[in-house]
């Protein structure tokens, strides 16, 4: 049954015939109407505000440390006006994925959530990073993070078929390990994701990757991961720092991982988990 499993799906990713998961409807329109030609803040705030859930949650992160202002924010078109047509949509994307962690069986759900929560702790810290290492833009680091093990997903759902499988935590952990990456690409490929996000799903695992003398999104991912991971059963919870590019760039090769505005990265993290 496992060897079905398996085969069916490295077939299917083969043969282009994977059934990859699509964005929820909000993110879509948000997208789409950023990207018209007469955008303006009050159209962006009229489709978000049609999600209670992804509404609360951007005002939320509009007062969060990335963002926070002089003035409070307390609805969707000032969070907006703040944060500007391209960062508002980029949230909404990300936030909205978290609609799509969902199971019919308690097991698969519990593996889920957990794969959610780890992906938010990994958005809070790569914002971080970004902020305190980079120019790069934190809006788009904040949804590298939450996009990273955004393969595991097929991969759990598909796994709801195979009991057996499902038992067995030790093999399902390591074929998710395996092919999460690859399927990770598809899935964001097929959503039109930039292609600097395709490439952190495609190598945020290979520790061998080094992009050269500038830091990219992969690099500022590996990181958080590492440090995500750090003090767990994980492969990566074991690692040695000193022989990874992405950790060297950033200055991180002694025993543990040092992020400055760990405090801000878990306050992030509080607000995109629930």
């Amino acid at each position: 049954m496992i060897e079905e499993f398996y085969t069916g799906l490295i077939e299917d990713i083969s043969n282009n015939k994977m059934e990859l998961p699509t964005l929820p409807e909000v993110a879509l329109k948000v997208r789409e109407t950023v990207e018209s030609d007469n955008v303006n803040a009050k159209k962006v705030a009229n489709v978000i505000g049609t999600d209670a859930a992804i509404s609360a949650r951007l005002i939320q992160v509009a007062n969060s440390p990335l963002y926070r202002g002089n003035k409070r924010i307390d609805d969707i078109q000032m969070a907006v006006a703040r944060m500007g047509f391209t960062v508002t949509r980029d949230l909404v994307v990300g936030l909205a994925m978290r609609q799509m962690f969902q199971a019919t069986s308690e097991v698969t759900d519990l593996r889920l959530r957990l794969v959610w929560e780890h992906s938010t702790q990994v958005a809070g810290l790569t914002t971080m990073l970004c902020k305190h290492f980079t120019k790069l833009k934190p809006d788009q680091a904040m949804l590298a993070g939450l996009v990273h093990d955004i393969g595991v997903l097929p991969i759990l759902v598909r796994a709801e078929n195979f009991p057996e499988l499902l038992a067995d935590t030790v093999l399902l952990d390591r074929l998710s390990r395996e092919l999460h990456p690859r399927l990770g690409t598809l899935i964001l490929d097929s959503w039109d994701f930039p292609q600097e996000l395709i490439d952190v799903a495609a190598q945020h695992e290979n520790l061998e990757y080094d992009s050269g003398d500038t830091i990219d999104y992969v690099d500022l991912v590996q990181v958080a991961n590492i440090q995500a991971h750090l003090g767990t059963n994980h492969p990566l919870g074991a690692v040695d720092l000193s022989k990874i590019p992405s950790c060297a760039k950033l200055g991180m090769t002694g025993e543990e991982v040092d992020i400055e505005g760990v405090d801000e990265a878990e306050e992030l993290q509080n607000i995109l988990v629930a």
